[in-house]
């Protein structure tokens, strides 16, 4: 095997942790205090709630990775036909292997931090750490991610950052309609510590440094 392959195993591996991580923070310290994920992930932990109002689920089994799974899916055609081979293929097995974490690995039935704002600080830790690895490795944990880069794509002043407010707004709103607004306020706190870390991990490793090197003087930099 040449190193061009041995390097996309590398980074395939390192997108399955990237998710292993991921879910881990959800379900071990997220989903026990009562909070909710943005994005896919959080529309699809609200469906899960509604249904164990009407349906008897096992609080140790969180379905609400199926549910993300079924939203993902015309959304990785899109992302199949909008963006890079690549993409599709590492943003693919992130799904995937969130769905099988999120089914595997079994929720407390008592939280292990009591603490609502300490386990919003150490959950989003945790997840944006997850997911920013994914992002570092030339993938993605799917959702939003997708679709921000497909409508950044279709209309000029469009961004994914834009796209992000506006859904986590939507979803945060009926978290407070639905629950206690302790429970969209934490929910908010958290998926701001989520964020700074996705970016702390990812964005550093994006940005270059441009050297010119000219025969011209007086040139401002």
């Amino acid at each position: 095997m040449d190193n061009k392959g041995k390097e996309n195993i590398t980074k395939i591996i390192t997108v399955i942790i990237g998710a292993f991580i991921f879910c881990f923070g959800i379900n071990i310290f997220i989903v026990p205090v009562g909070l909710y994920n943005g994005g896919v992930v959080g529309i699809s932990q609200i469906i899960r709630t509604v249904i164990g109002t009407f349906i008897a689920v096992p609080k140790s089994v969180d379905v609400s990775g199926i549910i993300n799974f079924m939203f993902n899916i015309p959304l990785l055609l899109m992302a199949y036909k909008s963006i890079s081979k690549k993409f599709f293929i590492r943003t693919v097995v992130s799904v995937v292997f969130q769905t099988l974490f999120f089914t595997l690995i079994k929720i407390p039935e008592s939280a292990i931090i009591t603490d609502t704002l300490a386990a919003c600080l150490i959950g989003g830790i945790i997840t944006g750490a997850g997911i920013g690895i994914t992002l570092k490795a030339g993938g993605s944990g799917g959702g939003i991610d997708i679709l921000g880069v497909y409508f950044t794509k279709k209309y000029k002043n469009f961004s994914v950052g834009k796209l992000g407010i506006i859904i986590n707004a939507i979803i945060y709103g009926i978290c407070a309609i639905l629950f206690e607004l302790p429970t969209a306020i934490y929910s908010v706190i958290y998926t701001t510590f989520f964020s700074m870390i996705v970016d702390k991990i990812h964005y550093q490793n994006i940005n270059t440094t441009a050297m010119i090197f000219t025969k011209m003087e007086n040139i401002e930099c």
